[in-house]
């Protein structure tokens, strides 16, 4: 079992093409506060992200944002964040995030949240930590990576404790349960 008091949530700064996704942002911020789970994210007050955060913030919760300088200025900080990390580079700020959280969530996002979550992926592989990180599924719109980790699988590149570091909801309820339960596996990315 793993006690989940922070969750570092990857998501877009774009709303997307579904009124959904930031509906289901709003739905994950609010069951995050009620489950008393801080959030944990990439400080932005647009798309997926500030959805999240005004959300969590709205509802009594703790919005913590980490931002690097150089995109403080190009993009919009969010104003109202109970802690405001300002890091100088990209690489800080994911390694600040993962310091700070106990699990790992990636809502509906882009090449940004693509590459963040499978940086806390590969550092679960390798053992560098043993969080828990899960996909809310909303909308499907994981099921073609979800596709992609199989075929991985079947092809071998992946072990089958490796598939098992992905888990996948598409209510936070059921995501909060599933990162809750999680259990770190003994294997090792080196077996063949």
């Amino acid at each position: 079992m793993t006690e989940v008091r922070s969750i570092c949530v990857y998501c877009g700064s774009r709303p997307g093409a579904s009124p959904e996704f930031v509906a289901q942002a709003k739905v994950l911020g609010h069951a995050m506060v009620e489950a008393g789970i801080t959030l944990v994210f990439g400080a932005g007050s647009i798309g997926i992200m500030g959805a999240v955060a005004d959300a969590v913030l709205e509802a009594g919760g703790e919005a913590i944002g980490v931002i690097p300088r150089g995109l403080h200025r190009a993009e919009i900080t969010h104003p109202n964040l109970t802690e405001l990390y300002m890091v100088e580079t990209m690489h800080e700020r994911k390694a600040k995030m993962i310091e700070l959280s106990d699990a790992f969530v990636a809502a509906p996002g882009g090449f940004g949240t693509l590459e963040e979550l499978f940086e806390v992926l590969t550092w679960g592989q390798l053992g560098i930590h043993a969080k828990p990180i899960g996909l809310y599924n909303t909308e499907g719109y994981w099921n073609p990576l979800l596709r992609m980790l199989d075929h991985c699988l079947e092809q071998r590149f992946i072990d089958p404790f490796q598939r098992e570091l992905v888990l996948e909801a598409e209510t936070p309820a059921t995501l909060f349960e599933a990162l809750q339960a999680y259990e770190p596996h003994e294997h090792t990315v080196w077996q063949t």
